[in-house]
């Protein structure tokens, strides 16, 4: 069996970073190609229903907002919080596209959501997100308490599998892109929920839990 590979501390990415990619975003991310599918995943397993409110924490561009709309139609609702003042710009003018205007989106550290946000809401998701966050245990917290007793949770991350070959290269990406493979809050996720559904797609690198609060 070849050697681990050296540790290589990830790359905290702060808010700032998305200043300037905010706009390039959808097309530098890999989305179509890699990491489109994984989403579609996860969305599928919360079991939405028409009118349902969806928190969407980490929600960057809003890449979340149409296949969440697919399910919970023009009277549903997504709450969005992300620290990028300029992901958040673009996720704007998304839902203003598609004249999706129950939803809102606020500036906002995942760990201490802001008022504004729903009391109660009927199912939440994170995807490629909390691994970003130092704090992202207090973050998953945050996401729960907000979630209904029966509603779903979604937690859609990156992990560095095992192989010689695809966990290096893996887990070289998650670091780079500031993400920290170690971190696996789905793994999280799913011993804290009931009636998982889990998925480990891309070889490994790409984990999806979906789960029922309590």
């Amino acid at each position: 069996m070849p050697p681990p590979p050296p540790y290589v501390e990830p790359v905290r990415i702060g808010p700032e970073r998305y200043t300037t990619v905010a706009r390039w975003y959808d097309l530098l991310s890999l989305e179509w190609p890699v990491y489109r599918t994984p989403r579609l995943v996860a969305i599928a397993a919360l079991g939405l229903r028409p009118g349902d409110t969806v928190l969407d924490v980490g929600c960057g561009t809003g890449l979340n907002l149409a296949p969440l709309h697919d399910r919970i139609g023009p009277n549903g609702r997504v709450a969005g919080i992300d620290a990028s003042a300029h992901m958040l710009a673009v996720a704007r003018h998304r839902a203003g596209r598609h004249q999706w205007t129950r939803d809102t989106f606020l500036t906002a550290d995942a760990t201490r959501p802001p008022g504004g946000l729903p009391t109660w809401v009927d199912a939440a998701i994170a995807t490629y997100a909390l691994s970003l966050m130092p704090h992202w245990r207090a973050a998953l917290d945050s996401m729960l308490a907000r979630v209904r007793p029966g509603g779903r949770v979604a937690v859609v991350d990156l992990a560095a599998p095992p192989g010689p070959v695809v966990g290096p290269l893996a887990g070289l990406a998650c670091r780079l892109g500031g993400s920290d493979p170690a971190a696996r809050p789905a793994e999280e996720l799913a011993r804290r929920a009931t009636d998982v559904v889990a998925r480990d797609l891309r070889a490994g690198h790409v984990q999806v839990r979906v789960g029922t609060v309590q």
